[in-house]
């Protein structure tokens, strides 16, 4: 059994986990919700939610068979995470009779006149369990559990992977680390790490620059060697290929670089180490940005940090033309699913819309503040076109070939998919990285 990282009772965890259901069937982020979970308790709560999120949509096709008339919410979160955490994997977090039965402890906590029925329920579904996934699966949600408009997107999207997509979703991140290249190299780190009794490997795509490491066991960080010195940093490998396609080519010394939505500032301090350039550190959120300070800290960089909206120019630009532009824009996560399982059920449809219309508005925006042959790189964390090449192709119309040239290294989209012929990177192993679209453009 997977057991969750802690010592405290199971039924408490599984109260604090419901909360966090709930909390994300109300639209709050889980990451918010964590935060203010009690730190002795939020290693096992996260682990739990982060398994509740990936099968909460079988579990509701299987609520609404065995229990058609829904819950009050407080019990039907309970319902929900405990079917979750009993659906069937190979590797489950507890025995299934301990689940139940601290479920029901849970239940007269939070509820108590409905422990009854949480246990009949819960006993239902391990009597019937092979049945009731069966007819759970016939259903889109309990399929894939994604909501259906996700999986229809996907479907149009990419018509030949949308099913292995909506897979990989509901597996395991791995831990990749970006060992700083100012203080070593990505070899010297793994023969560290297995110093310790890690095992490891570097990720021997060329694009990563040997200093890509995944630990096979994932743990905490503040047990990585290194890592409070600045040394290393966890980045998936698709993130670090940004600062190596904006900044890797080479630029002068002292050279003016805009990171426009710097936070939590993983690709700022990147860029960082990999050249000598005069970084602004641009972010909307006050509050976030201060992350990306804590991260120059850690690594002992510097940067100039501004907060202020990447659209309204007028109120931080100084006049002064950048040679190079990361837009790491603003979008659904739809790449990064594996890591943040609730955005799935965060994200509607017209976020999306919205979403795409913010991104054309940023470089449309940011585009007159690069210099005369300077580099942008457009990113985000998504797999939906609309996000990524359909919002390049558009911005390349708006601005004609006279003006922007798209470069032909730039990736793409590229997929949290082995096979994919088109995203595939030499040396990576199966879904070893994060869904994300790049595009390096050229002011001509």
């Amino acid at each position: 059994m997977n057991t969750a990282p802690t010592s405290l009772p199971l039924a408490h965890l599984l109260d604090l986990t419901a909360d966090a259901v709930l909390a994300v069937k109300s639209g709050r982020s889980l990451n918010d919700v964590l935060a203010k979970v009690p730190a002795a308790a939020r290693p096992g709560v996260q682990a739990l939610s982060f398994h509740a999120m990936r099968w909460l949509g079988g579990a509701t096709e299987v609520r609404n068979i065995v229990a058609p008339k829904v819950p009050p919410p407080n019990v039907d979160a309970l319902l929900l995470t405990a079917v979750a955490l009993l659906w069937p994997v190979p590797d489950p977090p507890y025995a299934e009779h301990t689940l139940v039965d601290q479920a029901v402890n849970a239940a007269r906590h939070r509820t108590p006149a409905a422990a009854n029925f949480i246990n009949a329920v819960l006993r239902r579904f391990l009597r019937e369990r092979e049945a009731l996934v069966a007819a759970a699966r016939h259903q889109p949600l309990g399929a894939f559990n994604h909501p259906l408009w996700w999986i229809e997107r996907l479907r149009h999207d990419w018509p030949a992977q949308w099913q292995a997509l909506l897979a990989a979703n509901n597996e395991h991140p791995p831990l990749t680390l970006r060992v700083n290249a100012r203080r070593g190299s990505g070899e010297a780190y793994v023969h560290r790490l297995a110093a310790q009794g890690r095992a490891a490997h570097v990720l021997t795509d060329p694009a990563l620059g040997g200093q890509a490491v995944v630990v096979e066991q994932p743990v905490p960080v503040t047990v990585l060697p290194g890592f409070a010195e600045g040394e290393v940093s966890v980045q998936d490998a698709a993130a670090q290929r940004a600062a190596r396609l904006l900044v890797g080519a080479g630029l002068p010394p002292g050279a003016r670089v805009l990171d426009a939505c710097a936070a939590p500032g993983g690709k700022t301090a990147h860029m960082l180490e990999l050249a000598d350039c005069d970084m602004l550190a641009l972010d909307s959120d006050p509050v976030r940005l201060a992350r990306v300070q804590d991260t120059l800290n850690r690594l002992q960089l510097r940067a100039r940090l501004q907060a202020g909206d990447a659209r309204d120019t007028a109120a931080w630009w100084d006049g002064r033309p950048f040679d190079a532009i990361l837009l790491d824009a603003p979008c659904s996560a739809s790449g990064i699913v594996r890591r943040h399982p609730d955005v799935r059920w965060l994200r509607r449809p017209d976020d999306v819309t919205a979403l795409a219309r913010l991104q054309a508005e940023m470089l449309d925006a940011l585009w007159p503040l690069l210099a005369p042959g300077g580099r942008l790189l457009y990113a985000t964390c998504s797999v939906f076109r609309s996000e990524g090449s359909a919002q390049i192709d558009a911005f390349l119309q708006r601005q004609g070939p006279q003006a922007a040239r798209l470069d032909p290294l730039s990736p793409g989209h590229l997929l949290p998919l082995a096979d994919n012929a088109n995203t595939a990177l030499p040396g990576v192993a199966p879904a070893l990285q994060d869904g994300f679209f790049y595009a390096l453009i050229h002011k001509t």
